[in-house]
């Protein structure tokens, strides 16, 4: 697994808990070795830009994910065989929304973010919470991942 992480924000946090829990979700979701992510950390102005132009809404939310193929949720995608690594996607987090998001719900940032990282990865792989069937698939996948990482949410 391969986590390419970019922190674009002007109060840089550390990026090295967030690429190896990605690389957990991917492995917990079974991708292969060869798999590449990009997670970008942004201030709440790009995000708010990102927001506008690629969902239409106004104003900065806490992640988004842009997968590169449509995906089946535990259906991942396989590389071919002497082929080149897999790009799932691109995954943008600001951490000025998830620390304010924490507060607001009596979480810690640390793990406000670590729901962050796996949920954006659960989106690069065709998760997703349009309905409540789906909205229960997703978070199901999030705590399970979270738990076996040792980020349990309190």
């Amino acid at each position: 697994m391969t986590v390419l992480v970019t922190d674009d924000q002007d109060d840089p946090i550390p990026t090295k808990p967030l690429s190896d829990l990605a690389g957990i979700t991917m492995e917990a979701e079974g991708l292969e070795r060869e798999t590449v992510v990009a997670l970008s950390l942004v201030d709440v102005s790009r995000m708010a830009v990102l927001n506008e132009t690629h969902l239409g809404k106004t104003g900065p939310t806490d992640v988004l994910s842009f997968p590169i193929e449509d995906a089946i949720p535990g259906d991942p995608p396989v590389q071919i065989v002497g082929g080149p690594p897999v790009h799932i996607g691109d995954i943008f987090i600001c951490p000025e929304i998830v620390k304010a998001n924490a507060l607001s719900q009596e979480m810690s940032f640390d793990e406000e973010m670590s729901l962050m990282v796996v949920h954006g990865v659960l989106h690069l792989l065709g998760y997703d919470h349009v309905d409540d069937a789906d909205a229960e698939l997703m978070e199901g996948r999030e705590r399970t991942i979270l738990e076996a990482a040792g980020r349990v949410r309190t």
